[in-house]
């Protein structure tokens, strides 16, 4: 008698920041469309953040669970102490998320059939194969910075960083003829503020590395469009991004602060193509110099902007403003703490994006066909602004002044420059074409989308592991 396949309920794990929060949630949707059972496993912290912020969150009915496990901090603690968060997460959750399976796999009908961890959880890929359970690996960034990952081993071996991820030269690097070069300071490990940091944030690059040589299947949150040297120098990690509500023409979810959507009713009334748009995402912090120039830089561009400044952004309690900043600008701008990013980006008022270019803001830009000015503070965002700048031609860097400032007078300049010249528009626009397509019905992404949810459905038969890719032929 033929065995019947277990109805199939998968569980999502991602690494516990914004920026990978909310790519897994998109893809947990994604699931549930196609009525697979989804158990999304925040860490105590952030699922009380992302509850109270989404209000669909019961719109589901029983397919999509929303629960959480201790990240071993206490609520006080801050979280953005990389090294103090990773020991916290691998001494603490591995055994919780066992004991989060044992008590689903009670009820039989429910039992955990797949794992899907985001790679820098690589330990729940260990545990999803200790006890049994199919896995798959996500990856939420650039393919280009996985690699620089996957690739560790070699780095160490040609003397390029330390056996503690710390760079040791100041030789570029160059993963293969055709991708991005990579500064050594620059690699998404290594540009954090003290050794210890890197230390600790480099034990999240060796369990990754080792969790792509457990999975059965990894698959990325890119585009063969947008990142093809990188898939080439991979072949085995597949591309289903990018992943975004505006794909199902539904509302983002995963956030950390409550959005203000009153801000697209002041777009509404700003000139098509006139409104430069500013966010950093959920890190970077500013010193209040810094903060200062990029206000009256803001102010001497002349144009209208909507500005996010959330909570947390200055190295002061609250955002202190130069003084009769808000008389001055009146109604040409509008400051928000937290923005629907994807409908402002949509939004036909928006002429250019001044961004931190985390991998999330960077597809959300590309898929809208946003020019970009590139202002990166850490992790893969130096990379990703490489690929903007250099590759794909789409935006320009702001340059900073012998303090380390970027100057009022530079942000007004390179306002005026990405604005005015409309061959930036053009190359946008034409990558757009190309990444919109590959997501559509027919194209790569949605293609491999499909075939991995047949996996997970299982109606195919298990994915064969490619081999790995020898890094030896690596330039540096």
């Amino acid at each position: 008698m033929d065995k019947v396949m277990a109805k199939p309920h998968v569980l999502l794990i991602p690494y516990p920041a914004q920026g990978h929060v909310i790519p897994m949630m998109e893809l947990a949707q994604c699931l549930v469309e196609q009525g697979v059972k989804t158990t999304f496993v925040n860490t105590d912290f952030n699922h009380k953040l992302v509850t109270s912020n989404w209000l669909a969150k019961d719109g589901f009915g029983n397919l999509l669970q929303m629960v959480s496990i201790p990240d071993g901090l206490e609520p006080w603690e801050d979280r953005s102490d990389i090294r103090k968060l990773t020991i916290s997460i691998l001494e603490t959750m591995p055994s919780k998320l066992e004991q989060l399976i044992d008590t689903i796999n009670k009820k039989e009908s429910d039992k955990v059939t797949c794992i899907i961890a985001d790679d820098c959880m690589g330990w729940a890929i260990k545990v999803s194969m200790d006890m049994g359970i199919r896995r798959a690996a996500f990856w939420p960034a650039s393919v280009a910075t996985l690699s620089s990952m996957l690739c560790f081993q070699k780095l160490i071996d040609d003397g390029i960083i330390g056996k503690n991820g710390v760079p040791i030269t100041n030789q570029i690097i160059q993963l293969s003829e055709t991708m991005p070069p990579i500064k050594p300071e620059n690699l998404g490990w290594a540009c954090l503020k003290d050794v210890a940091t890197v230390e600790a944030s480099f034990q999240i690059v060796v369990e990754a590395e080792e969790a792509y040589r457990m999975t059965e299947w990894f698959v990325c949150n890119s585009t063969t469009e947008l990142e093809p040297a990188a898939f080439d120098l991979f072949p085995q990690l597949m591309p289903i991004g990018p992943l975004l509500a505006s794909n199902r023409l539904g509302d983002q979810a995963g956030h950390f602060w409550q959005e203000d959507s009153t801000c697209l009713t002041w777009l509404d009334q700003q000139p098509a193509s006139s409104v430069i748009y500013i966010a950093f995402g959920s890190f970077t912090i500013f010193d209040q110099t810094q903060f200062e120039e990029l206000a009256l830089g803001l102010e001497l561009s002349n144009r209208p902007f909507l500005w996010v400044v959330r909570p947390g952004m200055t190295e002061e309690t609250t955002a202190v403003y130069p003084d009769g900043f808000m008389e001055r600008i009146g109604s040409r701008g509008r400051i928000v703490s937290w923005a629907p990013q994807q409908k402002v980006l949509a939004h036909p008022s928006i002429a250019g994006f001044m961004s931190h270019c985390g991998w999330n803001s960077t597809l959300e830009g590309v898929t809208n066909g946003i020019p970009f000015l590139c202002w990166p503070y850490f992790a893969d965002q130096f990379l990703n602004e490489t690929y903007v700048c250099d590759i794909w031609k789409t935006g320009l860097g702001l340059n900073k002044d012998e303090a380390g400032i970027i100057t009022r007078g530079e942000i007004k300049s390179k306002v005026e420059q990405l604005l005015g010249d409309k061959t930036f528009k053009s190359m946008a626009f034409d990558i757009k074409a190309k990444v919109t397509s590959s997501v559509r019905k027919g194209g790569c992404s949605h293609k491999n989308l499909c075939k991995f949810i047949e996996w997970i459905q299982g109606e195919t038969e298990d994915k064969e592991h490619l081999p790995l890719f020898e890094v030896s032929n690596m330039k540096i």
